[in-house]
């Protein structure tokens, strides 16, 4: 077993919802030979600098996300999409430490999937703009020239989240209105949720 990070010692002992199941689900990473950092404040386990898989605490359940999950066969059905954009990473998700030694063989076995994954430099085909740059905002960025080079500027994520945000209304008002209060964060180099 690899050895343990000083930061994720202290991440987990904080973690007072899922501090067992954190535990066990590190126990496991770390018994398939990952790396252990602390990554976005979260554990994080990596092969040969690639990140595999992340432990995540939410409200009402924890999870081992599968960075590449998307690329895993997952013959057992346990992998869940994060949302309704996500496009690689999938969840598989407990509430309890016995679920967990349940599926520790599942999760070994996916874990050395993702493994073979990164060694043979698999990738996951991203849909780069899955939505369309709604009119609004495409006349807008002709428009304003700082705005479209701050726009492009940003990560593909953000730029996606902006996207998503300003599809998701139904009236060109409202469209209008959510690019007028977005422009300053886009223009200071902000995604959505930054």
């Amino acid at each position: 077993m690899k050895r343990t990070n000083l930061k994720v010692d202290a991440y987990i002992s904080e973690d007072r919802k899922w501090r067992k199941e954190s535990e066990r689900l590190r126990m496991i990473s770390l018994g398939c030979g990952l790396t252990e950092e602390l990554k976005w404040g979260k554990p994080c386990y990596t092969f040969q600098e690639s990140n595999v898989v992340i432990i995540q605490g939410f409200k009402e359940y924890c999870a081992l996300m599968f960075c590449k999950g998307a690329l895993l066969r997952d013959t057992k059905g346990v992998l869940k999409r994060i949302g309704e954009h996500t496009q690689a990473a999938r969840q598989a998700r407990f509430t309890s430490v016995r679920e967990i030694v349940e599926m520790e063989p599942t999760l070994k076995a996916y874990i050395y999937e993702a493994v073979e994954a990164e060694k043979a430099g698999l990738k996951v085909i991203l849909n780069k703009n899955p939505k369309p740059i709604p009119e609004e905002f495409q006349n807008k960025l002709d428009d304003t020239p700082a705005l479209k080079t701050a726009f492009y500027a940003l990560t593909p994520g953000r730029q996606r989240g902006y996207i998503f945000y300003f599809s998701a209304a139904k009236q060109s008002k409202t469209r209008v209105s959510r690019i007028e209060k977005c422009s300053r964060r886009i223009l200071n180099g902000k995604g959505l949720d930054d």
